[in-house]
């Protein structure tokens, strides 16, 4: 049976960051570590933290993942040198790793990680996922997963990211330290539930521009006319920006179905650019000619209103049951790192607080990166700009 132990930290140093999360964490329970999961943010050296933490639980696995900031079950922190572990004792899981995952391989890279991951275990039931958040096809990750397990298999996770720049984001799996990566983790113990849900803050605004020439995840042009000066005009942007420029103000927007958007609690699905090449635009999915696409402001009293409603619904379909676990993934243009407007600490505080058990936030772990994967409408779906919460119960 998996037991799930967290914590979180503020420390320049990285190899006392870790041990100072073992040590909260694990406690006496460190030699019973079959499972270490970290994310921390890019001020840290993430060679270091494998070999630390390998130093300190020799018989755990260890993966890593780079963040704009993390929230433990201590609260948010959003620093440069930030960490936050989830550590995990029992065998009930897989795993399995790719050093070079990008958007016209993520499916084949996908596959193979499923593949691997049901070789090793029966009875996966939901997958952990984390995956550079530049130059990925997120939408075919999740088909990639699907075509092994089904669709009744959950996926969650989030991808990497840096400090909003967009230049490199880290992974880390089997104790190497990769730029394109990715790991996934496949949970078998039966009597674990997951119930997942994302929402963002965001509203589309003005006319929308429409893709006229993509390749998958790459838009070509829009409107008839090169995609990226095309962005970046519309949003009053000098040419020499890059994409660091973009993410504050350049949420883009799809429409949704509108029963789709009821459960959303939105009319659109957002998406972010994290990369550009010359003209082209490499979108988070696949994104289709003829797709419209708007531009958005975010809304701070929607912000708070949608989490509110994401959290009570949850907490209904739970029943009364309280998690034995929770991950968490939130778009780091939620945070306080871009505009400084969000009061992190009390959207923490209502997110967190309907989970207690008593007095007691569960084990946590969260992280700001590039993307979220959360069930949307019955299906796994991947979202930006969101808030996404993975809540695990024991049955």
């Amino acid at each position: 049976m998996l037991q799930f132990y967290s914590a979180s930290t503020r420390i320049v140093n990285t190899k006392r960051s870790v041990t100072e999360c073992l040590e909260i964490a694990l406690g006496e329970h460190l030699d019973q570590a079959s499972l270490l999961i970290f994310n921390a943010s890019v001020g840290h050296d993430f060679q270091d933290l494998i070999e630390q933490a390998h130093e300190m639980a020799p018989q755990a696995q260890i993966v890593a993942a780079s963040c704009c900031g993390v929230v433990g079950r201590e609260g948010v922190s959003e620093s440069m040198k930030d960490m936050a572990l989830m550590a995990l004792t029992g065998n009930e899981f897989a795993l399995a790793g790719s050093s070079s995952i990008y958007g016209h391989n993520s499916y084949d890279e996908c596959v193979k990680m499923a593949k691997a991951l049901q070789a090793q275990k029966t009875g996966i039931n939901m997958i952990y996922f984390i995956a550079s958040g530049i130059d990925i096809n997120n939408s075919e990750c999740i088909r990639g997963f699907e075509t092994v397990f089904g669709e009744d298999v959950t996926v969650f996770g989030a991808t990497t990211s840096d400090n909003m720049k967009g230049y490199v984001s880290f992974q880390a799996f089997a104790q190497q330290v990769t730029e394109h990566g990715a790991f996934a983790i496949g949970f078998c113990d039966p009597s674990l539930t997951i119930d997942t849900q994302a929402t963002h803050g965001f509203m589309a605004i003005g006319e929308p521009m429409t893709v006229t020439k993509s390749n998958g995840h790459i838009i070509e042009e829009l409107n008839g006319k090169p995609a990226w000066s095309t962005f970046l005009e519309r949003l009053g942007l000098p040419k020499e920006a890059d994409c660091g420029h973009t993410i504050p103000v350049g949420a883009l927007a799809e429409l949704l179905p509108p029963e789709v958007a009821e459960e959303y609690g939105n009319q659109h699905i957002l998406r972010v650019v994290t990369k550009h090449e010359g003209e082209h635009i490499y979108y988070a999915t696949s994104c289709n000619e003829g797709t419209q696409l708007w531009f958005t402001i975010r809304d701070e009293e929607l912000i708070f209103k949608e989490m509110d409603r994401m959290v009570t619904s949850m907490c209904q379909r739970a029943g009364g049951k309280k998690p034995v676990a929770v991950f968490h993934a939130d778009c780091l243009a939620r945070g306080r790192y871009l505009t400084n407007r969000v009061l992190k600490e009390e959207l923490v505080h209502q997110m967190q607080t309907p989970f207690y058990s008593g007095e007691v936030c569960p084990p946590w772990l969260g992280m700001y990166g590039f993307g979220e994967f959360a069930r949307l409408n019955g299906k796994n779906t991947y979202h930006n700009y969101t808030t996404a919460l993975y809540v695990i119960y024991r049955k």
